[in-house]
Order: structure tokens, then C-alpha cells, then sequence
């Protein structure tokens, strides 16, 4: 296996703090797709090192035609519906990293090094830097390069991706108050 550890990259669907399971094969999973900004040439030449390492070690140097690459291109991919990517991927190249909560749990500490463990340390559009295996694979037609998440580093807070849920104060317009303890009298 052949390890690589990025800069610092964007978190997006972020399923880092606690596992879900993966509707294609129904395994309880950990995962995060990495936004890596097309600048970082390091990370994004121990990714392609590393893959050709998996590759060269599963097939011994014949790799089949072709194989799946994980590493896609943020300004050109598409959704499956054919509409464009989100504004978040534009000057990214990106790829999904996960592993099965049955055989790893990711540790997650932040920039000191401490462990995290509340469950929203990390979200979508945080900054994190990522320890990840990459691995060939051959599934009878499905043949290509993975990468298994490792362990994961907190770098900094950014704006969340996707929605985000407003305080039931904020949407139903009501100021904030310490609660008050109610009497008998309060009801009748």
C-alpha cells in the first residue's frame, strides 16, 4: 500500500466523525471527498505516485485498459444528472476516500494534536489534511485505483458546505430566553 498525506485540503460530504452506510454496497463507512486546490503540485504528485504504485503492484507493470481513476478534475466533472459541479469545486481536483467502520475508525486531532471526538468536530467545508492508502482493485469489469481513509487532521473551521439548519429561534423569529420555571398558578 502506498500512503500519501495531503496539504491541507476541503472537506466535503463529510462523514468523518461518525460512519453511514454506503447505499451501493450497504457497509457502514466512514468517507470524505477532499477538494485539493489545483496549486498544491505535492499532493496532488503523491497521489498519482501512489497510484501508479498501487497499480504497479496489483497488475506487476500490465495494468489493464481502462482502469477507474479517482483523481477528477473540479472544473470539468459533472454530476449524474449532467449539470455542473458545485461553485466549491471550481479550481479543485477532488476524490472520495473511505473505509469500512467494521475493520477502522479515522483518528481526528487537530492542528496541536489533540484528539477530537464531538461529532461535529469536522463537517463539509472544513480545512483538514488527510492520511490515505491507495490500493488497485479488480472487480471483474469494475478494475481501477481507491484510496482508504487512514486518519484525518483538523487545520481550521471553514464556511459549511451544503445546507445548514438554522436555530428553531432564527426560524420561527423568537428572541432567545433563559427558561423559566413554570408554577401551578401559570396554569390555570
Amino acid at each position: 500500500m502506498s500512503k500519501v498525506i495531503t496539504g491541507t485540503v476541503r472537506a466535503s460530504y463529510a462523514r468523518i466523525m461518525a460512519p453511514e452506510v454506503n447505499k451501493l454496497n450497504g457497509k457502514n463507512e466512514y468517507s470524505v471527498l477532499i477538494l485539493i486546490p489545483k496549486s498544491d503540485a505535492e499532493t496532488i504528485a503523491g497521489i498519482k505516485e501512489a497510484a501508479k504504485a498501487a497499480i504497479q503492484a496489483k497488475w506487476n507493470g500490465n495494468a489493464p485498459k481502462g482502469l477507474k481513476n479517482p483523481l477528477k478534475d473540479g472544473d470539468t466533472a459533472t454530476k449524474q444528472d449532467g449539470s455542473a459541479m458545485g461553485d466549491e469545486f471550481k479550481g479543485h481536483w477532488y476524490l472520495s476516500t473511505k473505509c469500512e467502520a467494521t475493520k477502522h475508525k479515522p483518528t481526528v486531532i487537530d492542528k496541536s494534536g489533540s484528539e477530537l471526538f464531538d461529532p461535529d468536530a469536522v463537517v463539509s467545508g472544513d480545512y483538514i489534511r488527510v492520511s490515505m492508502n491507495a490500493y488497485a482493485y479488480d472487480q471483474g469489469v469494475n478494475r481501477g485505483v481507491s484510496f482508504g481513509l487512514n486518519n484525518v487532521q483538523l487545520v481550521k473551521k471553514g464556511e459549511p458546505l451544503g445546507g445548514t439548519r438554522q436555530s428553531a429561534h432564527d426560524e420561527f423569529g423568537v428572541t432567545k430566553r433563559v427558561a423559566e420555571t413554570a408554577t401551578a398558578d401559570d396554569w390555570n
